[in-house]
């Protein structure tokens, strides 16, 4: 049975002040298990959830992602940057570009900082929950464990917590805390449970991203970092689920912009008593709406930047094709050539080098230089030297349109022209 319970926190003597020392009874809160839970949805519910689904499988149907590789990808690097800015990461699109080139050509080495190699890894966590979660017949709680440590190499305590750990208040004592999340105790059941309620269809699979995240965020089970796993989750789930193998959804970035319809919702979610009360009941069907209400939105707003991918790829042919005319070469060059090929990698790949180009197209190198040369002549790639021996060429205008997106983001109405940013974004792009 879900609720609250009392536990006592002895004071700490060596705290830096009075408040700091003070010791007394707090409230951990314990969820139930989802596995077996039961759910009831109300009509308009069901029918919410229906839409939302029916507007997930448009977008996944968008000309852009069948037309552009790099579609998904855009997208899984606009939820990475945004993710981390929020952790307090910050740094810039083409620096979190560099380092991850950095791991895939060893002629690259500078150009970024520490701060940009650890967003790079949250890129690299992301797609991992998209791509390995998805694959393996069940996930288990060890996998989870992995991904938190990919998401935070350098935090000191991996796995599962054995200590209370809150959210707001103080860091010497969980007295004023906003939640305080279950007993360490509580924690390796509740995560095992997780992982089996992931690896079922027990609900339609919009209803079990949103109870994953909320029961995950509840569980709270590691130290720090929570807030990238549980929104890495709501991937996972969703492909696990066959509903967005194609692309990512920026869902849990609208709930952070909508922080304080986020936390009412959470809130509700935690019900005490039964599952099967009306109070648990409400309080199911509030935090679905708001995550449904998120879902809603990320569709719309991923559907615009599949538009703007399009209008940029559109604008990129038609450099190239007049830069082709300038040379007495046809206009378009065959579908197959590693030009054109490379031309629809771009917002995926937008910082490569010959030797990248050769392993992406598996091309040889004199063909990947020549295509690289014919892109930066039409002004579709502004070469840069990386390295003594090593030139990187840059899709600048991708990463314009990332800094635009998670800007548009960080709006409560979604244009930074109506409303300003609610959280830490980068400049504008100069014109």
């Amino acid at each position: 049975m879900a609720g609250y319970q009392e536990a006592l926190w002895a004071a700490v003597w060596d705290a830096p002040s009075k408040k700091h020392r003070r010791g007394g009874v707090y409230r951990p809160y314990v969820p139930d298990p989802l596995v077996g839970r039961s759910l009831v949805l109300g009509p308009q519910l069901a029918r919410d959830v229906a839409k939302v689904e029916g507007k997930v499988q448009r977008l996944v149907a968008h000309p852009a992602i069948h037309g552009l590789e790099g579609f998904a990808r855009f997208l899984l690097r606009s939820e990475a940057l945004a993710s981390s800015r929020i952790e307090g990461l910050q740094t810039s699109p083409q620096q979190v570009a560099l380092a991850e080139l950095a791991g895939q050509d060893d002629g690259v080495s500078k150009g970024f900082t520490a701060t940009a190699r650890l967003v790079a890894n949250n890129v690299t966590a992301i797609r991992q929950a998209v791509t390995e979660l998805v694959a393996v017949d069940a996930v288990s709680v060890d996998d989870i464990v992995a991904l938190h440590r990919v998401l935070l190499p350098d935090e000191r305590h991996h796995g599962l917590r054995g200590m209370q750990n809150w959210v707001g208040g103080g860091v010497w004592h969980p007295l004023d805390a906003e939640f305080v999340p279950p007993p360490p105790e509580y924690v390796q059941p509740l995560m095992d449970d997780l992982a089996a309620y992931v690896n079922g269809a027990q609900h339609a699979a919009l209803v079990q991203a949103a109870l994953a995240h909320a029961q995950f965020e509840t569980i709270h089970p590691f130290t720090d970092g929570n807030g990238r796993v549980g929104r890495a989750l709501i991937h996972t789930v969703l492909a696990r689920r066959g509903l967005t193998r194609s692309a990512i959804l920026p869902i849990s970035l609208v709930l952070l912009t909508q922080s304080d319809a986020y936390v009412a919702g959470l809130t509700a979610y935690r019900y005490r008593g039964e599952a099967s009360s009306p109070e648990a009941e409400s309080g199911l069907a509030r935090w679905l709406e708001v995550f449904l209400e998120a879902t809603s939105t990320a569709v719309e707003q991923a559907d615009t930047f599949a538009d703007d991918l399009i209008e940029l790829h559109e604008e990129w042919v038609e450099r190239l094709q007049r830069f082709r005319i300038s040379r007495n070469l046809r206009p378009a060059p065959r579908a197959d050539s590693a030009v054109a090929r490379l031309l629809g990698l771009l917002p995926a790949a937008p910082v490569v080098t010959a030797r990248t180009v050769e392993r992406l197209l598996r091309v040889t190198h004199p063909a990947a230089r020549q295509a690289l040369e014919e892109l930066a002549g039409a002004g579709i790639l502004a070469p840069k030297q990386l390295e003594r021996n090593t030139t990187g060429y840059l899709a600048r205008q991708v990463f314009d349109l990332l800094t635009l997106t998670e800007r548009r983001l960080a709006s409560t109405r979604w244009d930074t022209r109506e409303s300003v940013p609610q959280r830490v974004v980068p400049a504008r792009p100069q014109k």
